[in-house]
């Protein structure tokens, strides 16, 4: 790839993670506003993030894990990063030609996969089990954080039809 694809592959990964992030997250708004259904407080990701240092990985109940200084902020920010990760394992995966004629299978099939990060990650970091099967509706759980990430996917083709449109190549 040469520096100008690279470049490229860069940008578009960027737009695209960002661009799907916010996707998945007006989706958390909706359900909130619409059903009542709170979102990941994503300063619990913050303060995961801000035990790391100290060597905690794992918490009973991150809810009730000590604050960590800037954990909002820190729990946003990775939220995003993550989400443009998630981007550029598509575009490196799909090729950087995807972005410029994205197509929505790929994007749906990364958008599903992208689940396996909380249910065998974060849910068991977070205390709430392998798949949120220590939480009080496993199966709820499940479900919701399976639309939840078909959203992202979603996002993925939405932004990458966007970044086409506005940057042709």
């Amino acid at each position: 790839m040469e520096m100008n694809e690279q470049l490229e592959f860069v940008v578009r990964a960027a737009a695209i993670g960002t661009g799907a992030t916010a996707v998945m997250d007006l989706w958390g708004l909706f359900l909130k506003r619409t059903l009542a259904i709170p979102p990941l407080d994503y300063a619990w990701v913050g303060r995961w993030i801000g035990h790391f240092p100290r060597g905690r990985f794992a918490h009973a109940n991150i809810a009730q894990a000590p604050r960590i200084r800037g954990e909002t902020p820190v729990g946003w920010v990775a939220h995003y990063a993550i989400g443009i990760v998630f981007a550029a394992l598509l575009m490196a995966v799909w090729g950087l030609d995807w972005a410029r004629d994205p197509t929505l299978l790929p994007a749906l099939v990364v958008g599903m996969s992208t689940v396996v990060a909380p249910f065998f990650i974060m849910q068991p970091a977070f205390g709430a089990g392998i798949a949120a099967s220590k939480t009080p509706n496993p199966s709820t759980a499940r479900l919701r954080g399976l639309i939840t990430h078909l959203s992202f996917g979603v996002g993925l083709y939405a932004a990458a039809l966007l970044s086409a449109h506005l940057f042709p190549i």
